[in-house]
């Protein structure tokens, strides 16, 4: 009985081992953080957006500028990837996934220019806008977003510095991880359909 009890003892840790290992994520793991749980933005077609808007979905969020000539591309043109990958088995799952844009340069990304910006990639992806500059600064707080503007050699020719991950809910609108810049399409999307599972 004693030999019993040890060897199915010994199958449970198995099991439990295997299920920890088939829960890991890819991208940190920040389920339970007191931060970032909600936003209250304009998007480029003049609504007002927040995480309820989307409940069903896994919502990517991720702050950059339209003018950005190489992280914000890079990283929109991973997201249309992911959301291929997600419906190459034709579950549809990629269209349980909601990209959102927020800009850190508001002075010149306009909702029509954001626009335009999101269409490029999916007309599917929204951009967001804080109504003005301390609803911003408060936003990117709460996010723990840095940015900061770049004087170039004329006027209206600087840059954005800003940091540049994506953060992940789940579809219940939960803050569940937070995905550094060039984490990957096979990465992103592994961690996604582990979210909408």
């Amino acid at each position: 009985m004693k030999k019993l009890l040890c060897a199915l003892c010994a199958v449970l840790l198995l099991v439990a081992c295997s299920e920890s290992r088939q829960n890991a994520f890819n991208a940190i793991d920040v389920t339970g953080a007191e931060y970032a749980k909600d936003f209250s933005l304009t998007d480029h077609d003049g609504h007002q957006r927040s995480l309820a808007d989307f409940k069903g979905k896994v919502v990517a969020m991720f702050f950059g500028y339209t003018q950005c000539p190489d992280v914000c591309p890079t990283t929109m043109s991973e997201m249309v990837a992911v959301k291929q990958a997600l419906n190459a088995d034709g579950r549809g799952d990629g269209n349980k996934l909601q990209v959102l844009f927020v800009t850190v340069d508001p002075e010149r990304d306009t909702p029509a220019i954001m626009k335009n910006y999101m269409a490029a990639f999916d007309p599917g992806f929204l951009a967001l806008y804080a109504s003005n500059p301390e609803q911003l600064t408060a936003l990117t707080k709460d996010y723990k977003v840095y940015y900061k503007k770049v004087e170039g050699k004329t006027p209206g020719s600087y840059t954005m510095d800003h940091s540049a991950g994506l953060y992940l809910y789940d579809p219940q609108g939960r803050l569940r991880l937070y995905a550094r810049y060039g984490s990957g399409v096979e990465s992103l999307t592994a961690d996604i359909r582990q979210l909408l599972q």
